[in-house]
């Protein structure tokens, strides 16, 4: 009955991961297709954007299954579960730590080789004439240098240990052999390690850009709303008129056969220019007011605000919690060296505080960091979406709706894959002993309730010190937690990396509390679109 009531519990596990997989990939095609340029659309940059994004959202997913699993091995009192014995146990650590390691090094194959070689591919594309070959070989040339990266990171990771016995009549070789044998132990995981850990300092810079901002913005206009459409249509006709008559005033000039002065044709050109734009305005409204989706949009406003003001609490309590994470690590940890790591907390924040009481009822707590983790990776899509993809003080890319390279596709997905591999380290800020150890209970504890609860906040932080040890011993460490502090040195730039985290959020918060409501075809129209760039966003709105 035990074995029939497990092949049930595993075969229910199975279809969900196969409904949420089939949810995620159906999202990814549907996110893709709805930003991507309908006449520069290419098959393998669709497909390599879809699966690009599925993989990253996949990745943001394991961290809660990580910590479920963890924690359901044990039950309430803090003994194992009858099934849950030591190969058992073992057997979900190595299972959850291959996924890691799968999921992980499929990044490395998507930032550092497949993304960059159809970046490349189209790229010369454009500029050559339908010789494949030519681009094939072109494409492969650049990318070698993103491989030589790779390869580089992988040999330092592989042959740069992090204890190195001091040996002062150690010859040369017996380095050498030394360095060889720690690899051959690993198995060259701890490469990897380094070089995802790499990528993840490369992604905390790309959070701190794109994810602060994303984080204010995203709620603020969602309460905010946009301007009307009739509304934006009246003032782009009064511009409408206004530039034709100032293009009659100047042309006027000429009547008489006079040719008109440099200052008076560049005047000309631009203000020609100007009024195509206002053209292609006035067809977008007319489209936009008369959408189905418009009106669709206005019915659900209210829905919109309430998820708006859902989304700046998240981010409130996303913001304080870290801003107390990070103070509780500058006063108690040991400090740089030890890349500011600390055991227990001695300053509680309110996502610590909340989550042993929603483990209380299952699964309000894994609902609650699955929702964080979620929302961090929306969130960091919206600030893609709203700043576009720069490179310092030049902008690359923008992402607009209907009309988006396949170029900045790729380049957004990349940012994304970056992005994730730094969520979980935001998570752990967070929430350190959720995120080691999930909801597990530890036997020593219950001996000691009742003296640890008339203990004041400096004597509990010395017990948890002094009991620490028979957690490790007692309790299964998330596989999460292992690949986060294997270098001291990346723990301590993520540290750094929280404080920017929060200023960027704050100036963000400011900015967009400052600005007033957006356009409803904001970013839709510019300047150096062609008139044929009208059609694809007609074909999305009808």
């Amino acid at each position: 009955a035990k074995m029939a009531a497990a092949a049930s519990d595993l075969l229910t596990g199975w279809c969900l991961f196969g409904l949420a997989l089939l949810a995620i990939l159906i999202f990814c095609w549907v996110y893709v297709r709805k930003y991507q340029s309908r006449r520069e659309s290419e098959v393998i940059s669709t497909i390599t954007a879809i699966f690009a994004l599925a993989v990253a959202l996949i990745t943001s997913a394991l961290l809660p299954v990580d910590i479920f699993l963890v924690s359901y091995m044990k039950n309430q009192n803090g003994t194992f579960k009858v099934w849950a014995d030591a190969n058992v146990s073992r057997q979900i650590e190595d299972t959850v730590l291959y996924g890691y390691y799968t999921l992980y090094s499929i990044i490395l194959f998507c930032v550092f080789l497949w993304i960059p070689f159809v970046y490349f591919y189209y790229e010369e594309k454009e500029d050559d004439d339908g010789n494949t070959c030519s681009q094939v070989k072109t494409a492969l040339k650049y990318t070698l240098g993103f491989i030589t990266i790779c390869a580089v990171l992988l040999l330092i990771g592989a042959f740069v240990p992090l204890d190195i016995p001091n040996k002062k009549n150690s010859t040369e070789w017996e380095k050498v052999k030394l360095l060889f044998e720690e690899f051959g132990s690993s198995h060259g995981l701890t490469a990897l390690s380094f070089s995802i850990s790499s990528l993840t300092v490369i992604g905390m810079l790309a959070a701190i850009t794109y994810t602060a901002y994303g984080m204010s913005a995203l709620p603020l206009n969602l309460i905010k709303g946009t301007t009307s459409a009739a509304y934006e249509r009246l003032e782009n006709t009064e511009g409408i008129e206004e530039v034709e008559q100032h293009l009659l005033r100047i042309k006027s000039k000429c009547r008489d056969g006079r040719p008109l002065s440099s200052r008076d044709r560049r005047t000309l050109k631009q203000l020609e220019e100007r009024l195509r734009t206002l053209r292609r305005r006035e067809r977008h409204l007319e489209s936009i007011e008369k959408s189905w989706w418009t009106k669709f949009c206005e019915a659900i406003r209210p829905l919109k605000i309430v998820w708006g003001v859902f989304f700046i609490i998240v981010a409130l309590l996303f913001t304080v919690s870290l801003f107390l994470s990070n103070l509780d690590k500058a006063l108690h940890s040991a400090g740089f060296d030890s890349g500011f790591i600390i055991l227990g907390t001695n300053l509680t924040n309110p996502l610590n505080m909340l989550l042993p009481i929603l483990q209380r009822v299952f699964p309000l707590d894994y609902i609650l960091i699955t929702t964080i983790v979620m929302y961090f990776i929306f969130t960091s899509m919206a600030g893609i979406r709203n700043m576009g993809i720069w490179f310092f003080w030049i902008r690359l890319y923008k992402i607009r709706r209907g009309k988006t390279r396949p170029q900045a596709l790729l380049f957004l997905c990349m940012i994304l894959l970056l992005i994730v591999l730094h969520t979980s380290y935001m998570i752990y800020s967070l929430a350190p002993q959720y995120v080691m150890y999930g909801s597990q209970k530890y036997l020593v504890q219950a001996a000691f309730v009742a003296t640890y609860n008339q203990l004041g906040d400096t004597f509990r932080s010395l017990l948890y010190v002094i009991l620490f040890p028979f957690t490790l011993d007692q309790c299964i460490v998330t596989r999460t937690y292992l690949f986060l502090h294997k270098f001291w040195f990346f723990s301590a730039a993520y540290y750094f990396g929280n404080w920017a985290f929060i200023a960027v959020f704050l100036i963000g918060l400011i900015v967009s509390c400052c600005k007033g409501k957006k356009s409803i075809i904001e970013g839709e129209v510019d300047d150096d679109d062609s008139d044929m760039s009208d059609d694809e966003l007609s074909v999305y709105y009808h």
